[in-house]
């Protein structure tokens, strides 16, 4: 992996915790997911050829979502498919209005790096202007598509 890919995964709220507050006037980027996964591998192989071309405007973190430690943030961002990708902006969380039923993250992997890297330069130049809410640059195509499922309603 890339030296500007952190290369340990964060297992515990508090390196999550303090990842969010310390990343700052840049994007942050958190991969929720497993190293296990195929799904999960091929993101963090994006991530990884993608992370230098960032450098300048977000980190990327990747978050073991099977460590006990992490639950909260898990259950919180409704971490339910993996991998999910979740942004961050001064400790705010970023949203994406990609069309799908959910703004709060990425759900899947992107497709290729270059998508990667549009979807990350659109959420920094939406938090430049204030924003909390980014346009997905991509089109309909590239962007995945899956189905919410509502537990406990």
């Amino acid at each position: 992996m890339s030296d500007y890919l952190s290369t340990t995964l964060l297992t515990k709220k508090k390196e999550i915790d303090c990842v969010i507050r310390d990343a700052i006037d840049k994007v942050l980027v958190l991969r929720f997911g497993r190293a296990s996964d195929p799904v999960c591998l091929h993101l963090d192989d994006i991530l990884s050829k993608s992370a230098r071309e960032v450098s300048k405007f977000a980190t990327i973190a990747l978050v073991d979502i099977d460590s006990e430690d992490v639950q909260v943030y898990v259950n919180y961002f409704d971490i339910t498919l993996v991998p999910s990708t979740v942004f961050f902006f001064n400790a705010h969380h970023m949203k994406m209005d990609s069309g799908t039923a959910d703004h709060t993250k990425w759900v899947g992997a992107f497709h290729r790096k270059q998508d990667f890297i549009d979807v990350v330069e659109a959420i920094f130049r939406a938090a430049m202007k204030g924003k909390l809410i980014a346009n997905c640059p991509l089109p309909p195509e590239r962007i995945p598509k899956y189905e919410l499922l509502y537990k406990n309603l």
